[in-house]
């Protein structure tokens, strides 16, 4: 038989390979579908390609490719008999196959037995070769078998400074033993058991008892009061008080010397009375989960003590949380339950798939069309088997009932390359759903229609010359409406002033904070605020040829056909810190802004001349004499502290804020490692001090070599960026637009410089894909009278940290997504949304 098998695989030898370094090994997910080694039909795995494929793809691959030899993997899940002893991990026999999977939380190894089951697959013919095989096969094979099967997840970043996403369980998590010693722990004022600290406080899971961390050379930290009671005791867990959120907590190993992953955290944490879902970040060193339910917008949000019901099947698919992933969560279930991204993606799935590239983990439209259909197909989303079902298949295998879907593959490829959607940081879904909206428009010309065309609009804007009365009328493309949160029009001024006295008092004393009171905020105030005139410092009226005062108004030019409004609750506070505005908003279900509707230039309006302000560049910059039509060029300095909490130099920050247009810290990233060698200090046109140094502006005719190189970092060819500016006269900013907005152009030959009407760039610009040609951006115009249909909250002090859920209208219900569970809605919290998602109601 051995000699069988061997000469059986001859033919095939050529095709089968040993994962080298940096092969990327799929074996627990199918590249087009959702599929594991625990759905009905399990996983192949090319042998070649290290790719994954569930049984309704594989034959798809095989015919495209001719590979014939894949590793089949699957998982049989079966329910212990009554009266079998459990509670401990199942012994390791011999020659026996274990899949490294992520585990189910679903399934109790106390109360189902699990055994993995790996072969080989010969295509056509689906010839079985069970493994472990050594005495038949190959050598070769069986190196390459034993290769992909201890490979480690694909996901896994090689990046040394991207710990976050290396955390392992712990191996003491599944059987940590807890004292039954009757603690319970306080919800606030911790202190060290053994000295007066208050901060940096572990929680030992073992006993409960709370000690102080380590001493940090910089002079912050602890006594190490919890490593010397590790050292007495040996208990080996402790988790960080005040990291504790839903999403997990800062846990540390001491017999390990790393932070680690605690599987079981919530069971371990219940034992001493804490509900981990309850749980938030601190501020002042007090948790925010001392607050009454009433107020506390984690229990309002997350409608907690309602009779909610989990609902299932057809667009009632949750996503599981893989380390705050939520805002891509939310952002994703939103988008798809639009019926013009189900179309695109979800009703062209058959032809996406077909025409996918031979690695479709790397193609975009693949991976949505893949996330779309996992979303709404109902697959992924069936309800656990009842317990009179469960009586007549115990000695049978268990079927395994999926419920969620998890977006592994779909975040590391829209994440790619990105500093911050790369990470396992928690991130503001704002700027994550421009981030997609820019992605789905790079890859749309493959695509039976743009679903991102129901979002774009015109905005216009009307600045006047104080002096001159002359105007200016502009209009840039827009993807959100951005809608100031004004704190002084709130209607509980004076209990706001009494909350803020009483806070003020509690942190003195250290106390637990008062009740809160959360700002109340009329949506009127909003939209008047929005609306309201807007001074432009330092405009240059080409009237008087000199600068002088502006004045600047919005309206819309065009309404889209799905508006979204954010919320401007976030801000900065003292040090550049990230925080939230807690405010309750009566945002309507109904919106009518037909009234912003923009008129253009009006009987009796003068328009500013079109006259450029005169660029001089004087032989020393020093000379203001000569210069007094050179404005300094002002650096984003919130951009500049970004990248300098990453580590760099902030004289390196600086540059890269500069040379990239101050348009934000994403790209000025990208500058500062292509220009890592680059030690020369920054000048800038027009410093007096001559700390910044003088820049080359100007229609050139080449382009700068710094802002080719930051359109190439982002994954355009470098004939594409010399192309793009010369048709926007060097305008990083048009440069962009104009290859978003030609996607279909020659890459190669010259093309003709053209003067880009109007096209000043708001606060979304780096998703703006206007297009540029004679017909204009394409807009669905249409009246200004919309109906509420979903929001996404966030709960926590700032995009930094947190948690998001979302709401969606579905069949005349609300209908609530929180990660993998999906709930019918009681009492959705309209007034504490972040971002707000309106369809044009049909006339």
């Amino acid at each position: 038989m051995a000699a069988d098998v061997g000469e059986l695989l001859v033919p095939y030898m050529p095709t089968i390979r040993v994962p080298r370094s940096g092969d990327r090994v799929y074996t627990r997910e199918c590249a087009f579908s959702f599929d594991s080694p625990e759905s009905e039909g399990g996983i192949y795995v090319c042998m070649n390609t290290f790719l994954g494929f569930g049984l309704e793809h594989v034959e798809r691959h095989y015919r495209r490719t001719g590979q014939c030899v894949y590793m089949h993997l699957k998982r049989h899940i079966k329910e212990k008999a009554r009266g079998a002893s459990g509670g401990g991990p199942l012994p390791k026999h011999r020659n026996k196959i274990v899949l490294d999977l992520e585990r189910n939380p679903d399934l109790n190894s106390d109360d189902y037995e699990i055994e993995d089951e790996a072969k080989l697959i010969i295509f056509p013919s689906h010839f079985e070769i069970p493994l472990p095989n050594i005495e038949e096969l190959p050598a070769l094979v069986t190196i390459a078998c034993d290769a992909v099967l201890s490979a480690k997840s694909p996901y896994r970043k090689e990046d040394p400074d991207s710990w976050e996403e290396d955390l392992q369980p712990s191996k003491h998590a599944s059987n940590l033993s807890q004292l039954d010693n009757g603690v319970k722990i306080p919800p606030s004022g911790w202190k060290c058991a053994k000295c007066e600290m208050r901060d940096n406080l572990w929680l030992n899971l073992t006993d409960g008892s709370i000690l102080c961390g380590r001493w940090f050379f910089d002079g912050h930290g602890g006594n190490g009061h919890a490593l010397d009671h590790y050292k007495d005791t040996g208990f080996p867990l402790a988790v960080k008080l005040g990291s504790i959120t839903p999403d997990g907590a800062d846990v540390y190993s001491f017999d390990e010397e790393e932070a680690v992953l605690d599987p079981h955290l919530a069971k371990h944490l219940a034992h001493f009375g804490i509900d981990m879902l309850q749980m938030q970040t601190m501020e002042n060193g007090l948790p925010e989960n001392s607050l009454k339910p009433n107020i506390n917008e984690w229990h309002v949000i997350q409608e907690s003590g309602l009779k909610i019901k989990p609902v299932f099947g057809s667009g009632y698919t949750g996503i599981r949380n893989i380390g705050n992933s939520c805002y891509l969560s939310t952002v994703m279930q939103v988008l798809f339950s639009i019926p013009e991204f189900q179309r695109a993606y979800v009703g062209s799935i058959q032809r996406i798939f077909d025409y996918a590239p031979l690695d479709p983990t790397v193609d975009f439209n693949t991976q949505m069309a893949k996330l779309g259909y996992g979303l709404l197909s109902g697959q992924y989303s069936k309800p656990p088997v009842k317990s009179e079902l469960i009586e007549q298949v115990k000695k049978k295998d268990y079927k395994y009932q999926p419920q969620e879907i998890s977006p592994r593959m779909f975040k590391a490829l829209v994440g790619k390359d990105h500093p911050e959607f790369s990470s396992n940081r928690q991130q503001d879904a704002q700027e994550f759903f421009l981030h997609v909206i820019n992605l789905v428009e790079r890859n749309s010309s493959g695509l039976v229609e743009n679903p991102t065309d129901v979002f774009r609009f015109l905005m216009e804007e009307r600045i006047q010359c104080c002096q001159s009365k002359k105007v200016r009328y502009t209009q840039r493309v827009d993807y959100l409406m951005q809608l100031p949160v004004p704190i002084e029009a709130a209607t509980n001024k004076d209990e706001l002033m009494a909350f803020e006295m009483k806070r003020r008092e509690a942190e003195v004393g250290r106390k637990p904070p008062p009740e809160p009171v959360r700002a109340r905020i009329p949506f009127s105030a909003c939209l008047q605020a929005f609306t309201d005139p807007e001074n432009v410092n330092d405009f240059w009226s080409s009237a008087l040829q000199a600068k002088s005062a502006g004045i600047k108004t919005s309206h819309f030019a065009s309404f889209p056909e799905y508006l979204v409004v954010q919320i401007k609750k976030f801000t900065f506070g003292l040090e550049w810190v990230p925080k939230k505005l807690d405010v309750s908003i009566d945002m309507p279900d109904i919106l009518d802004i037909s009234y912003l509707r923009a008129k253009g230039l009006q009987p009796g309006e003068e328009e500013l001349p079109e006259i450029a302000p005169p660029i001089i560049i004087p032989d020393d910059p020093r000379d203001r004499m000569r210069n007094h039509f050179v404005e300094p060029v002002e650096v984003d300095e919130s951009a500049v502290m970004q990248l300098a909490e990453m580590g760099f130099p902030l004289e390196a920050c600086r540059k890269a804020v500069y040379y990239t247009g101050n348009l934000g810290a994403e790209l000025a990233f990208n500058w500062i490692i292509a220009h890592m060698e680059d030690a020369e200090p920054l000048q800038v046109v027009g410093d007096e001090d001559g700390s910044s140094a003088r820049s080359t502006v100007g229609a050139a005719s080449q382009p700068p070599e710094e802002m080719v190189a930051i359109i190439v970092s982002m994954g355009f060819q470098r004939n594409q960026a010399i192309q793009a500016f010369k048709a926007t006269n060097n305008n990083l900013e048009h440069a962009l637009d104009w290859i978003f907005s030609h996607p279909d152009c020659e890459e190669e030959g010259e093309v003709a410089s053209s003067e880009v009407e109007n096209q000043a760039v708001g606060n979304s610009s780096a998703a703006a894909t206007a297009e540029a040609g004679a017909d204009g951006p394409r807009i669905r115009d249409g009246h200004g009278r919309y109906e509420l249909i979903a929001f996404i909250s966030h709960m926590g002090k700032s995009t930094m940290c947190g948690h998001y859920v979302c709401h969606i209208k579905k069949e005349g219900r609300w209908i609530l997504f929180n990660d993998h569970k999906v709930y019918t809605s009681e009492r959705p919290p309209k007034d504490l949304g972040y971002m707000y998602f309106y369809h044009r109601i049909a006339s």
